[in-house]
């Protein structure tokens, strides 16, 4: 495949499902950093997270037939309510594995569609070892949340409205867990401006990717809790995103659990944005580094909104005063 092109194809192919979010300029960032700071929406995303451009992207790049037959994912977050409506809107027979151990709210927003659920496990590896062998018995697709050309190319269609949205852009920030966000924005920037910096944030409690990078192959490892929870975990063996991440991911920084905390109380505090810990993450990369980005035009994309009340709840009571 080519990547870039297929980036392309597939901007057009979701229009009709997928918003076009909108920037907005950071003028505290900005004036910290000297430079020029905007911050790429995404959370405001129908159904809260970029997922939907990948899943969307995914499920129109099959034949009428394998929709009607139906399609199979695994997932307790942002990949699964994104799944759940599009698969609804296109009239297509979805199923949702879910561990048996799933918190209820992340299960409602994928109640709200026509998709079967199915409650498999202890923990997501069992529900999506399940799901795949649920898809290979029954001959239905497997959709993938990350490791899966159609859903780079969806993610990466981000790009597309960056380059036109921010002209002469120099550096994009983007929260990687399993890559597939940041391998197809990558994809597309570098292809019409390889000069472009993209920067990789991933939490120190899961950082699962820069070590895969660094010691050039896939890498377990044992991952902590984090507030940045739509990043944790591990990569799948032959993963496709490893590559591009290798080849066009210029650096990494590593957020601790307070900066994710500070940077999530800040992004309320000055642009009254609710977001998910992963989405603070290149929010709080900025203010860990601002002397980086000095006189630089730079893009923070803010990758999904689901945080729950109970987090929330203590993430607020934490600030004093």
């Amino acid at each position: 495949m080519d990547l870039a092109k297929d980036i392309l194809v597939a901007h057009e192919r979701i229009q009709p499902y997928v918003l076009e979010t909108m920037v907005e300029y950071s003028p505290w960032l900005s004036q910290l950093c000297e430079g020029e700071i905007w911050l790429k929406l995404e959370h405001l995303q129908t159904t809260g997270s970029f997922k939907l451009r990948g899943a969307t992207n995914k499920v129109l790049s099959l034949s009428p037939e394998q929709r009607e037959h139906g399609v199979i994912t695994a997932s307790t977050g942002n990949h699964g309510s994104a799944f759940a409506y599009i698969a609804d809107k296109l009239h297509c027979k979805g199923k949702i594995y879910l561990p048996e151990t799933v918190s209820p709210a992340k299960v409602a927003p994928m109640k709200l569609y026509d998709v079967e659920l199915v409650y498999h496990g202890q923990d997501s590896l069992e529900s999506e070892t399940k799901a795949r062998e649920s898809a290979a018995e029954s001959g239905q697709e497997f959709i993938s949340p990350y490791n899966d050309p159609f859903i780079i190319a969806g993610q990466g269609t981000i790009g597309i409205e960056l380059e036109r949205q921010i002209p002469e852009l120099d550096c994009v920030l983007i929260s990687v867990g399993g890559g597939g966000l940041i391998s197809g924005i990558s994809t597309y920037l570098k292809s019409v401006k390889p000069d472009i910096e993209i920067i990789g944030c991933q939490p120190v409690n899961s950082p699962v990717m820069y070590e895969s990078v660094k010691r050039g192959e896939i890498w377990e490892m044992e991952s902590l809790p984090t507030l940045s929870d739509g990043t944790a975990g591990g990569l799948e063996a032959g993963s496709i995103t490893f590559p591009i991440c290798q080849a066009l991911v210029d650096e990494y920084m590593l957020i601790s659990e307070e900066e994710i905390q500070q940077a999530l109380i800040w992004l309320m505090e000055k642009h009254y944005h609710l977001v998910e810990g992963a989405a603070a993450l290149p929010i709080a990369a900025v203010l860990q580094n601002p002397g980086r980005f000095k006189g630089k035009k730079v893009g923070l994309v803010l990758c999904g909104r689901k945080i729950g009340l109970p987090l929330l709840q203590q993430i607020l009571s934490s600030v004093g005063g």
